[in-house]
């Protein structure tokens, strides 16, 4: 690193070095270095020589972003600055690329965090940890990757919230490997905020897990670090290999009487047998969760058996392995997830004797069915018949009894002759109907 740039870096740790000196008295009063006493005045000086750097500003958590002051007095602020500058403004600091910037005093408006330095970087760039070798399908695996400002960790809170990391995996199309057709995956991101795999927030070291269950073979891992000020790559060609350890359901010839069981094996010229430690689940119908763990494997294949099961229904079994490759390095691969189910046997169908009484019980329902039915038209015919006959009497009396009184009428006209002047009509109507009898011969006393 050359003076000039080791010039523009001022170290947080000479700082508060510094600060210390200035806060306690000697015998000659206090004093504080010139260039950092205005430093603490958020003023800083750019030489002449300098064709470009970034400036890093740490502010109060949520404050606004600061305003650039030039030497000429012009300002710049982070929505309204000239082309050739780049400014990311975070919640905690603001990250500003500066091309050919103007020499000499330059100054800061704003909530700059007391105690803090203005960073001025010639050069960023990124560390990232290489991936190692062989690496295995499902492997849980931490990576840790850093921001370099003039080849120096770069640590500030905030830092996260203003770079943007991503990890992909990019199949070299090799013929023979399983991710032949795999093209680009997106396999995880680096983070610096204390959560799962990351020790500690904002130390500067960002954490990253990459998904390892994709399809063996060869790839090219492509970090990429980026924001408005700058982007930066990490390349580096690896294999994803197969997992030393391979587990499996042995078939069950009977399910409800025999043990289900799993078969381990491991591969003792890769991994140490005595330092592999199996870790399962075991999930259920009915919210079964059951642990199961193999401390100790004797033999390169080992049979472990399930506790025995009886609710009906699917399980599923996922695990963890635990073990050291014979080049020392600690593993940890995630096994692939085995299913089982345990089926409900069809209920046992009726003896002989349950049929041949269930079809004596149909018979004599079906008898009494029939006899029902029978009957029922029995009395319905007979019923019409009846109504059909007394209907029929009742017209064929009365017909009967109008032919008597027509005879009647004509054997009165026979008697009594009238004058042939006379209509017939009037004849007739002079027959009285009420001496017609159509009462019916039985109710005659």
């Amino acid at each position: 690193m050359s003076a000039t740039r080791a010039g523009y870096l001022v170290i947080p740790c000479l700082l508060l070095l510094s600060l210390i000196l200035a806060w306690q008295p000697n015998a000659q009063g206090a004093t504080v270095n010139a260039s950092q006493a205005a430093e603490l005045k958020n003023r800083f000086r750019i030489d002449h020589m300098v064709d470009n750097l970034t400036l890093v500003i740490q502010r109060s958590y949520g404050s606004a972003p600061v305003v650039v002051i030039l030497p000429d007095g012009s300002k710049w602020y982070s929505t309204r600055h000239p082309q050739t500058v780049k400014w990311v403004d975070g919640i905690a600091a603001d990250m500003i690329y500066i091309d050919n910037p103007m020499p000499g005093p330059w100054q800061l408006l704003g909530s700059v965090v007391e105690g803090s330095t203005i960073q001025k970087i010639s050069a960023l760039d990124i560390a990232v940890q290489p991936l190692p070798q062989p690496l295995y399908q499902g492997e849980r695996l931490k990576v840790t990757a850093k921001l370099l400002g003039d080849n120096l960790t770069m640590r500030m809170p905030g830092l996260e919230y203003m770079v943007e990391w991503t990890a992909r995996f990019t199949s070299e199309h090799l013929a023979g490997d399983d991710n032949f057709a795999t093209g680009t995956i997106i396999v995880g991101a680096y983070k610096d905020n204390g959560e799962l795999l990351d020790e500690a927030p904002d130390d500067g070291i960002f954490t990253g897990s990459h998904n390892l269950k994709q399809p063996t073979g060869h790839y090219v891992l492509n970090v990429i670090a980026r924001n408005n000020v700058f982007e930066r790559e990490y390349v580096m060609p690896f294999e994803l290999s197969p997992q030393p350890i391979t587990v499996k359901m042995v078939p069950n010839s009977d399910p409800l009487k025999e043990i289900w069981q799993i078969q381990l094996t491991v591969d003792d010229s890769v991994v140490v047998l005595a330092q592999t430690h199996f870790e399962f689940e075991l999930v259920g119908p009915a919210g079964l969760s059951l642990p199961l763990t193999l401390q100790t494997m004797t033999r390169a294949e080992q049979i472990l058996y399930l506790p025995k099961v009886t609710e009906f229904g699917s399980y599923r079994i996922k695990g963890d392995v635990f073990s050291t490759t014979v080049d020392g390095r600690e593993i940890v691969l995630n096994l692939p997830e085995m299913f089982f189910n345990l089926v409900e046997p069809p209920a046992p169908g009726p003896t002989l004797e349950e049929l041949a009484a269930k079809a004596a019980i149909q018979a004599v329902l079906e008898e009494q069915v029939a006899k029902d039915n029978a009957m029922f038209w029995i009395i319905t015919i007979n019923g019409v018949l009846f109504l059909v006959g007394i209907v029929g009497l009742v017209v064929w009396r009365k017909k009967q009894t109008l032919a008597k009184a027509m005879a009647a009428a004509e054997e009165r006209l026979k008697q009594n002759p009238v004058n042939e002047e006379k209509p017939k009509d009037s004849i007739l109507e002079s027959v009285d109907l009420d001496d017609i009898d159509l009462s019916m011969p039985d109710d005659k006393s």
